[in-house]
């Protein structure tokens, strides 16, 4: 019976790793994202981005995700947001934006 409940518990948690979470932050061109200076500084996040560094997602504490789909979040370049999600090492792959 443990063991029937051990996987019933793995597989569940197997499942809800693979859908969406939300994670909020600052939208930062990740050229800059890492110089403490720079932390929420939207005119550079702004052209940064449009000059072609990648945009990332900076949380509150500091964590720094990479964006698997770039398109989703340009838009947001330096403004506080909220994504959903699929997380996937330190990459998000983006479903919304708010």
């Amino acid at each position: 019976m443990k063991k029937i409940s051990a996987v019933a518990l793995m597989t569940m948690g197997l499942a809800a790793s693979g859908m969406a979470a939300e994670f909020k932050g600052f939208v930062q061109d990740q050229k800059c994202s890492g110089i403490p200076a720079m932390k929420g500084d939207a005119a550079c996040a702004q052209k940064c981005i449009k000059g072609g560094s990648p945009a990332v997602l900076v949380t509150p504490d500091g964590k720094i995700y990479k964006i698997a789909n770039q398109e989703k979040i340009v838009g947001n370049a330096g403004q506080d947001v909220t994504v959903t999600g699929k997380l996937k090492d330190d990459t998000i792959t983006i479903d919304s934006v708010k």
